[in-house]
């Protein structure tokens, strides 16, 4: 990527930083990391952290081990890399660049993801530093993507759009097979669609259905049960995931009711994600087809969370979350009923708020599969 990107969201985040009255940020394994420099650091026993002066005539600086330095593609127009050798202190030059650039007693902030031995050395090496969250200033401005995050998440989508409609055109085999064997197919599909790294494939069957966050078992799927598979993972970076509940076999009039719900549900969350309504207003759109049909009980999670560099980052789409909708917010819309010991249903897609109103950027079928 050209350092036209970076260099608009460095100044966005300085800005904000001046705003708050903050001296510096301090960004390490977390996702801010590659938002604002391309380089995602692995999370080492090494110190890796960017060093961002909220003064813009100072230079933020990658702190970075050196055998790491080398996957580091420069930016020199946005940051400079300052590689530290085995027998250096990675503590000390950060809090010697901190120092140089907001004195002593400075105004920082921190990324949430930084491990806790390294946040205590840096206080320890900064006793006059007051301390705060970066995700309170980066969350926000990471939520509202720019053109080319929405045409990464777009791309992302698309891919696994792929596999779902393999999925539902009964291509990716189910009785007969365990969960995990399913979801390993899922991955290596995901792969060959274009993905660079699977995140997670849900497989619940039957009552596992019922679970929403189940991990993929041994259990072999039946004839004439449900099955939820929920899938995603990174392609340049960015994130899908997606979900479609397939049945196997003729379903019955139950199951084929609660499907219709939640379908209706998931239509409604996304048509209420208009540019300037509150997050929360998402979610009960959603959750009140499923509460009018009796089912709210089983409806046991928030409707939706935003998908960026992260699979759940801002905005939430929850209960209580009154930040309005914005243009450039990506998020999910994932409405599902579960009856505890039975099966379960969920339908999600991924959905960009425009000014034009809300875009879906999965377009597999929401028709109900029934396959076999």
């Amino acid at each position: 990527m050209s350092a036209g990107p970076y260099a608009a969201r460095l100044a966005k985040v300085r800005k904000a930083a001046d705003d708050a009255g903050l001296d510096a940020l301090l960004l390490s394994v977390g996702a801010d990391l590659p938002w604002l420099t391309g380089y995602k650091a692995m999370p080492l026993e090494r110190l890796t952290m960017l060093v961002v002066p909220a003064d813009a005539s100072f230079q933020p600086a990658l702190v970075v081990p050196e055998l790491e330095a080398p996957r580091v593609v420069p930016v020199p127009e946005v940051f400079s890399v300052r590689a530290w050798g085995e027998t250096e202190d990675p503590i000390e030059i950060v809090a010697s660049l901190v120092r140089l650039a907001a004195g002593a007693s400075p105004a920082l902030a921190i990324d949430d993801k930084t491990w806790a031995v390294f946040l205590l050395a840096l206080q320890d090496e900064l006793p006059g530093a007051r301390w705060s969250r970066s995700s309170a200033l980066t969350g926000p401005l990471r939520a509202v993507k720019d053109a080319v995050e929405l045409e990464a998440l777009s791309r992302a989508a698309a891919s696994a759009d792929k596999v779902a409609a393999a999925l539902l055109a009964g291509e990716v085999p189910l009785v007969g097979r365990a969960e995990r064997e399913v979801a390993a197919e899922i991955g290596r599909r995901l792969l060959e669609e274009g993905h660079d790294q699977v995140g997670f494939a849900i497989v619940a069957s039957g009552p596992n259905a019922a679970s929403p966050h189940h991990e993929a078992s041994s259990r072999v799927i039946e004839r004439g049960e449900p099955v939820v598979c929920d899938f995603g993972g990174w392609l340049d970076g960015y994130c899908s995931d997606m979900t479609r509940t397939v049945f196997t076999g003729t379903p019955p009039a139950e199951f084929s009711h609660v499907y219709g719900v939640v379908a209706e549900a998931q239509a409604a969350g996304v048509e209420a994600a208009q540019v300037g309504r509150p997050c929360s207003e998402v979610d009960r759109a959603a959750r009140s087809v499923i509460e009018d049909a009796g089912y709210g009980a089983y409806f046991v999670h928030r409707t939706g969370h935003g998908i960026g560099l992260e699979v759940h980052e801002s905005p939430y789409m929850v209960a209580g979350n009154d930040e309005p909708v914005q243009a450039g917010h990506v998020f999910s819309v994932e409405p599902g009923i579960y009856l505890p010991g039975r099966w379960g249903v969920r339908t999600e897609d991924i959905v960009a708020a425009t000014a034009d109103g809300p875009v879906a950027l999965n377009q597999a079928s929401h028709a109900l599969s029934a396959l076999g």
